[in-house]
């Protein structure tokens, strides 16, 4: 008898378990246009309340890496290392990271994203450096990770078409807060890329998709267990994103932070997340036999200065103009920043991420539908961060943007988000667990 998609629904719907064959049918004849949306969205809601064990969460992903290209990146020489964060605020790791990667000797190969939103994207930000060309050929690609060991580009057109499909109607039909879904969607995009080694940036907070502690070690086990069944080494690690990362938000504003911290005068907190994601990455490309001997390479060649040439060699490679490296005083620049003082003493208790992205959005640095044009200039610059001490007068923070109404308002914004009072009773963390395929760490 052929198979219905009115019976796969019915099944999903009295909590059956799906096979592999109508995961396969569902996904691959939605994708050719041959099932309608209204079935495939009434089948979301019946995944979204029955959820998806593991042995459906990795067929469906499988399915989706299969609705179209696999990268392979099998000419690549060594073993081929790739990371990925959920999304927060002021998240630069990439442009400082990679670098530091491939000055080790490892080959660093990401297909990054835009921004939506109020979290940046990798393409974006890189974009602020004059002539960067995010746009590769597959052959380019192979080259510039062999002859520097990095290649950073968008990715291809035709990578998880089912993907781009179903997200859109997840989006339209109250069906993303779902693990397997979610994991599922992240997943399918990273592994149709042909890296051999994965570190997940998994964020906890407020400026992050999953709010709270639980949920973000769900969804990190949850990814590890698809990237392990699928054959690739997979960590995750489960970071703070409560408060912005490093103090920049907004493009140009982060790729010079970024510079910062190859230069060794990068952020503590963003400086300290390079060391833990890149040390775990190094293990995992067997560069290092532990992680106390890939920290101190990472610091080496920051220390070196090799990860600070390593950025300027992606650049030139990937056609951009290095003197906007060599000389961050020339990337985009807003016609005016202003002061945000605070009014009185105290410590800073708490500052909303996912708010202070909101007012980079307001600024122009994000998009609010993927048609947005983006600002490449405007953002804020956080000049003190959570448990740090602050007096009446001190300034909180720096907004850079090119419309007085909209600073004004954004800085009228950021005096609320900032919140000061009393010393917090507990420092805070910034990992707060690792996720691998035995065991999950608690920090």
């Amino acid at each position: 008898m052929a198979m219905r998609m009115y019976d796969i629904i019915k099944k999903k719907r009295d909590g059956g378990e799906l096979s592999t064959e109508e995961i396969n049918f569902f996904v691959e004849n939605y994708t050719n246009g041959n099932i309608p949306d209204y079935q495939v969205a009434s089948l979301l809601m019946a995944i979204y309340f029955n959820k998806m064990n593991k042995r459906e969460t990795l067929d469906l992903t499988k399915a989706m890496i299969n609705s179209g290209e696999i990268v392979d990146l099998s000419n690549i020489k060594g073993i081929k290392v790739d990371k990925h964060s959920t999304g927060g605020v002021g998240d630069k790791t990439t442009i400082a990271l990679g670098p530091m990667i491939a000055a080790c000797g490892v080959p660093f190969v990401k297909m990054s994203g835009r921004g939506l939103g109020h979290t940046g994207g990798t393409l974006d930000k890189l974009e602020s450096i004059k002539d960067f060309k995010v746009e590769l050929s597959r052959e380019e690609f192979v080259k510039n990770a062999n002859d520097i060991n990095i290649a950073i580009c968008s990715q291809t057109a035709n990578i998880t078409p089912a993907d781009k499909k179903l997200y859109s109607l997840r989006d339209v039909t109250a069906t993303v807060e779902n693990i397997s879904l979610i994991a599922g969607s992240i997943m399918s995009k990273k592994l149709a890329i042909g890296s051999d080694a994965i570190v997940l940036d998994v964020k906890v907070g407020s400026g992050a998709f999953m709010k709270d502690l639980d949920h973000g070690l769900l969804l990190a086990k949850e990814m590890v267990d698809i990237g392990t069944g699928f054959g690739r080494e997979t960590v995750a690690l489960v970071t703070n994103m409560d408060e912005p990362l490093g103090y920049a938000v907004g493009n140009s504003l982060e790729v010079k932070e970024a510079i910062d911290t190859l230069k060794g005068k990068g952020p503590k907190d963003f400086y300290e997340l390079c060391l833990a994601i890149g040390s775990k990455l190094l293990v995992l490309a067997k560069k290092c036999s532990d992680e106390v001997e890939a920290r101190e390479l990472l610091m080496e060649v920051v220390n070196s200065g090799k990860a600070y040439s390593k950025l300027l060699e992606l650049v030139r490679y990937q056609h951009g103009d290095t003197d906007y490296i060599e000389n961050p005083e020339l990337l985009p620049k807003a016609n005016y920043v202003v002061e945000v003082r605070s009014d009185m003493d105290g410590y800073i208790k708490s500052m909303n991420a996912e708010d202070i992205g909101k007012c980079a959005l307001i600024l122009g640095a994000g998009r609010e539908t993927k048609e947005s044009q983006i600002d490449l200039s405007a953002g804020i610059v956080l000049n003190k961060k959570v448990d740090e001490k602050v007096e009446k007068g001190d300034v909180l923070a720096y907004v850079h943007g090119n419309d007085m109404g909209k600073i004004e308002e954004v800085e009228k914004n950021i005096r609320n988000i900032i919140q000061i009072g009393e010393k917090n009773a507990e420092t805070k963390k910034l990992i707060y667990a690792e996720v691998n395929k035995d065991k999950t760490e608690l920090f």
